[in-house]
């Protein structure tokens, strides 16, 4: 026990290592990262577009210094208790140490190591899933009641995570009634967990309620915006990359639920996979809203992988298992992590281009992979935006307000000035400080908006077009910085009039 707790701490150490290296200096933090960073200021039950719990998050992080590296630190730290877990439901499937040792080589290797880059709510997601998965295997073995209140628990700060766990509900809970283990509807502590999901999720469900379930507008802004642009080929293909180093192991999982005598109790983890990928399908789901389903398969598979490898001349193909992630994870390396920087990859498009990573949501293609490009740019735009905020603040109070949460966000993050930054988009839209007037206005624009002057000019007695990104890599290239000094009238009540109209929307 402690040679194998000692391989697994290895693990975890290099999880954190490995995703600290695969991200080269010249990149910021992630456009996503700043609007969940400042969602840490203004804890809430809900936001309008996810649940609390990255926000609890980030407030731990604001409290640990609220640098690079605690940003950087949770997401790895998900991915590693990830690892965990899945060795822990390896002990549970009489698995030993080799099927640990590659199981924990496929998640290592695999697409967390992207996933794990940043601070999202889908590393925690994939950790509660995983986590959930292992407790519902806990229950079948043991029958003990106090594993259906665990998932209970686990299962409602997964929906306090993130709403995407509605398909492992929508999956799972029909493929028990398929199988023999629908017998747990029949217990009456089934439903009384239940009533603890309930109660851990209730708050939230006030918010929204309170609200108008701002979730339901977010969820049709993403249908329109950007699942409309999915391919459902590409869905497919991506599931076989994503934890390409196992992807064996996966499919012998599938076959062993069928027809493994020892797991037949467990085959309605093969009937929850088939139904949950088809409605992933079904509703256009971006591919790595799928990414939380294969911990626990990974774990089956090597589980049998290692039964079947057990003994005889088959013994000596284990290390060969083992290497293949570890092979695999090279090209992995050379394209999926922004450890080149932006020149080498303009100038290197092939590699990218083949595997489809410089298509942006837009569905067209870009020079740089999306979440590159969404990397670059914000410390200057900060810069900038601190050198104007520091002339203006001199005359009288001034506001910094944005087109898009990643500018607001990121102005706030790398500001030296302590602007707080606003946008009538995402959740900015209810962080407005109206009480005391505002002399100077700073207004940042996207691209295509260069009429701003006429717009905005006749309520202030100067105005200006200041700076604007230059960076040739970032997403934001080209964005606009105008600067408006001693207004003419309050703006507050045209503030107050716009929130309110955007606020109409939901």
């Amino acid at each position: 026990m402690k040679k194998s707790y000692l391989i697994l701490f290895a693990f975890i150490i290099a999880k954190f290592i490995l995703q600290y290296l695969l991200i080269n200096p010249e990149y910021e933090l992630h456009r996503d990262e700043f609007l969940h960073i400042d969602q840490g200021d203004h804890l809430a039950w809900g936001y309008l577009s996810v649940p609390p719990v990255s926000s609890w998050v980030a407030w731990l992080i604001k409290i640990l210094g609220r640098s690079v590296f605690w940003v950087r630190f949770f997401p790895a730290l998900f991915g590693a208790l990830t690892i965990v877990v899945v060795w822990k439901i390896i002990e549970e499937l009489k698995g030993g140490l080799f099927a640990q040792i590659l199981a924990s080589f496929g998640l290592l290797f695999s697409v967390l190591l992207r996933l794990n880059m940043f601070f999202q709510p889908n590393s925690s997601e994939v950790f509660l899933w995983t986590l959930f998965f292992y407790i519902l295997i806990k229950y079948i073995y043991t029958e003990k009641i106090k594993w259906l209140y665990s998932g209970g628990i686990i299962f409602g700060l997964g929906i306090l995570n993130k709403y995407n766990i509605a398909f492992l509900a929508l999956g799972f809970i029909p493929a028990l009634l398929l199988t023999g283990q629908r017998k747990i509807f029949a217990n009456k502590h089934t439903y009384w967990a239940a009533l603890v999901t309930l109660v851990i999720i209730f708050p939230n469900l006030l918010w929204q309620y309170n609200n108008n379930f701002p979730v339901i507008h977010h969820m049709k802004q993403l249908s329109e915006n950007q699942l409309v642009n999915v391919n459902r080929f590409d869905f497919f293909k991506s599931q076989l990359l994503f934890f390409i180093g196992v992807t064996f192991v996966i499919i012998l999982a599938f076959y062993a639920l069928l027809f493994y005598k020892p797991f037949e109790k467990f085959r309605f983890f093969f009937w929850g996979y088939v139904i949950a990928i088809s409605l992933f399908v079904f509703f256009k789901a971006k591919d790595y809203y799928a990414i939380g389903l294969y911990p626990v398969y990974i774990a089956f598979g090597s589980a049998y992988l290692d039964h079947i490898l057990e003994s005889g001349w088959k013994r000596f193909l284990k290390p060969l298992c083992i290497l293949f992630p570890i092979l695999l994870f090279i090209p992995m390396y050379r394209i999926l992590f922004p450890n080149k920087s932006p020149e080498f990859i303009v100038n290197n498009p092939e590699r990218y281009k083949k595997f489809g990573l410089l298509r942006w949501e837009d569905g067209k293609d870009h020079s740089l992979p999306q979440d590159f490009a969404d990397m670059q740019g914000w410390k200057e735009l900060a810069q900038k935006v601190d050198k104007e905020y520091y002339k203006l603040s001199k005359i009288g109070k001034t506001l910094v307000l944005c087109d898009n949460y990643g500018q607001a966000g990121a102005i706030n993050y790398y500001s030296k000035m302590g602007i707080k930054a606003v946008s009538f988009n995402a959740d900015y839209i209810n962080w407005f400080d109206l009480k005391d007037k505002y002399f100077n206005l700073i207004r940042i624009k996207d691209n295509d908006n260069d009429d701003e002057l006429k717009e905005t000019g006749p309520y202030f007695e100067i105005s200006r077009k200041a700076d604007s990104i230059t960076n040739p890599f970032a997403r934001e290239k080209g964005t606009l910085i105008f600067s408006f000094s001693r207004a003419k009238i309050d703006v507050r009540p045209k503030l107050k009039n716009e929130i309110d109209d955007n606020k109409r929307e939901f």
